[in-house]
C-alpha cells in the first residue's frame, strides 16, 4: 500500500490536474482525468521501491490523467451508459468472454473481457480482473482493472 504521505501527494497532484481542465472541457473529461490519474497512481506505485516508487506513482498519475482526459472528453452520456451495461454483464460472464458495446449515434464502441477471478487475500471478497478496450475515432485505448463484489452484492472497481 502507498504510505499516507505518498497518498497525500498523489491526491494533491490528481486535484491539481483536474483543476487544469478548462471550463468548457465538460464533466466527462474532468471525470476521465481524475479516474485516469488515480488508476495511473495505483499502477505506478506498484513499481520500484523507495523514492523510485514515488517517482513511478507520479509518472503514472500524469500518464493516467492524460489518457483518462483524452478518453473522457470523447465519451458522451450514451457511450458511458452502454459501457456501464457491458461492465455489469462482464461481472458474471465467463472468463475470456468478450462483452461488447456500441453507440451508433457517436460511432464509439468497446469491449470488456473478464480475464481472471479469485478471492482477495486481505478482504476475502470475490474479485475479477478485466481488460477494457474503447474505440474512439478509429483509435483504440486499452485499460486494465479489478472489481470486487461487496457484501451487499454490488460491485466496486478497486483499481
Amino acid at each position: 500500500m502507498i504510505a499516507i504521505g505518498k497518498a497525500a501527494m498523489i491526491g494533491a497532484l490528481t486535484i491539481t490536474l483536474a483543476a487544469c481542465t478548462t471550463a468548457d472541457s465538460g464533466q466527462k473529461q474532468t471525470a476521465g482525468t481524475i479516474i485516469g490519474a488515480i488508476g495511473g497512481a495505483v499502477l505506478g506505485s506498484q513499481i520500484g521501491g523507495g523514492s523510485g516508487r514515488v517517482a513511478a506513482a507520479a509518472a503514472g498519475t500524469l500518464l493516467g490523467a492524460w489518457l483518462g482526459s483524452e478518453v473522457g472528453k470523447s465519451l458522451d452520456r450514451a457511450d458511458r451508459l452502454a459501457m456501464a451495461r457491458a461492465q455489469k454483464a462482464a461481472y458474471t460472464a465467463p472468463i475470456g468472454q468478450r462483452i461488447t458495446w456500441e453507440n451508433p449515434d457517436s460511432g464509439h464502441a468497446g469491449e470488456i473481457i473478464p480475464t481472471r477471478e479469485g478471492v482477495d487475500r486481505e478482504t476475502g471478497a470475490y474479485c475479477r480482473e478485466f481488460q477494457n478496450k474503447v474505440m474512439i475515432g478509429g483509435k483504440e485505448e486499452v485499460a486494465y482493472g479489478t472489481a470486487c463484489r461487496q457484501p451487499d452484492g454490488s460491485w466496486k472497481i478497486v483499481n
